[in-house]
């Protein structure tokens, strides 16, 4: 398998690079063709490696790739998940390269998508593809590749629903996470859910003379800062009433093992060319990104931001707010709870509108099963280390839905890095995680298959 591998590296990595440089940006329709397009590609090359009833299901939105390899209906069967669309690529100034031409320096791949999440969709593919030219696949396997994860993932509820005999599977893997570091392997045992809400406020009827009004009508953007300032305390609690009504707080035992993960933090600070951390007192850098619930603004805007001054005052203000829930709160809760909030802050000066995105619910993932063993037996033989079980900060909310809707279990088996820059500029992906992605799944797949039996 190892030989296969290697005598077919420069392939696999010529494949991920025409993948890469198709633009599948789900947020924009004005790349709606692309995302099909990057569809019909993982299809094509599902088929090249063997899979059958392999085809481009279509949604509302997006299509998902559906195929499957059927050996033995006895046997056991993995469903393998990923996504192929990306996120937007801006701000595109900041790119050493452009993002959808992938370039290759210091052993890593350069491009949107490169981890995040089509460089590792494209090991399963590359895995699968080894199997059945070894003549090595020990069991049954599926595939759901969807094209709508980064705006989250609302046609995919709907498909499973309607399939869940066609999804019938007992686990499901997915790799949309990460390691430790290279040398220290990990398996993530639990993510947060996601609220996503856009808020807009409105002052005067139109943009106004900063000097002939200013002083005398509201100002949105001030407004705007003023009220999101004000959902967090000087301990960076967040304020909105009920919040943390039904956050699980971990226990000592429980907090003392989640750091005993190796963390640097002198060398994060230094990753970040930050000189201090900041976050929710009384928690330790692990902890804020892991077992807390969150609330941040990802993007703002309002008024003039050309060239030059214009002594504007602007008429509204925008912004996008996320919120990380952890297990036990519910993203449609949460949703109500800030929009009560944030519209009983609101002064008389301005109205308020908030208008939900997405969202999604946070899973833990047990560490007793025989799937999770054969992960980490299979990481173990690899790295030559034995995984850490770890609490991802990303959010990946089908997780929870497919353990609802077909009563099964995922083992998260990622290999990116926190340094990968995923969703900002220069994203890249490690052709060593790559690699290590492709020689580690099979042994999954053996060690799963033997553990059923």
């Amino acid at each position: 398998m190892q030989k296969y591998i290697e005598t077919n590296r420069q392939r696999f990595i010529n494949e991920l690079l025409d993948w890469l440089r198709i633009p599948s940006i789900s947020a924009d329709a004005h790349y709606k063709n692309d995302v099909h397009r990057a569809g019909e590609f993982v299809k094509d090359k599902l088929i090249e490696a063997g899979a059958d009833n392999v085809e481009l299901c279509e949604t509302a939105g997006n299509p998902i790739v559906y195929g499957e390899k059927i050996i033995d209906a006895k046997l056991p069967t993995i469903l393998v998940y990923g996504h192929y669309d990306v996120q937007p690529p801006d701000p595109l100034d900041l790119w050493n390269s452009p993002p959808f031409e992938p370039v290759i320096k210091d052993e890593k791949i350069y491009a949107r998508g490169a981890c995040d999440d089509k460089g590792q969709v494209y090991m399963h593919v590359k895995a699968f593809e080894t199997m059945m030219k070894t003549n090595s696949l020990p069991c049954n396997v599926k595939f759901m590749i969807e094209g709508e994860e980064e705006i989250g993932s609302s046609n995919l509820g709907i498909f499973v629903k309607a399939n869940k005999e066609k999804l019938k599977a007992d686990v499901i893997l997915i790799s949309d996470t990460g390691l430790i570091a290279n040398d220290t392997p990990s398996i993530d045992c639990g993510l947060r859910g996601l609220s996503y809400i856009e808020v807009e406020v409105t002052g005067p009827n139109r943009d106004l003379h900063s000097g002939v009004y200013g002083g005398a009508v509201a100002n949105p953007i001030n407004i705007l800062c003023e009220m999101i300032a004000s959902m967090k305390d000087e301990n960076l609690h967040i304020t909105i009433p009920h919040f943390y009504d039904d956050v699980v707080e971990l226990s000592v035992e429980d907090r003392t093992e989640l750091n005993r993960a190796p963390f640097n933090l002198e060398a994060y600070k230094k990753d970040l060319a930050i000189e201090d951390i900041r976050g929710e007192k009384g928690y330790t850098t692990v902890e804020r990104t892991g077992i807390r619930p969150t609330l941040d603004v990802n993007g703002i805007w309002g008024g003039y931001i050309g060239e030059g001054a214009k002594t504007v005052l602007p008429s509204k203000a925008f912004a996008k707010i996320s919120m990380r829930l952890v297990p036990n709160q519910s993203s449609e809760k949460i949703t109500a709870l800030f929009q009560k909030h944030f519209e009983s802050i609101a002064p008389k000066s301005v109205k308020v509108v908030v208008r939900p995105h997405h969202g999604g619910e946070p899973a833990v993932t047990p560490t007793d099963t025989i799937a999770y063993r054969a992960a980490s037996n299979a990481m173990e033989e690899t790295f030559g280390k034995k995984p850490i079980p770890t609490r991802g900060g990303g959010s990946i909310p089908i997780v929870a839905m497919f353990e609802k809707e077909l009563g099964l279990k995922t083992i998260l088996m990622g290999f990116g890095l926190d340094s990968d820059a995923i969703h900002s500029p220069n994203e890249h992906y490690g052709l060593f995680n790559y690699f290590k992605g492709i020689e580690t799944i099979p042994v999954f797949f053996r060690n799963y298959a033997a553990m059923s039996k």
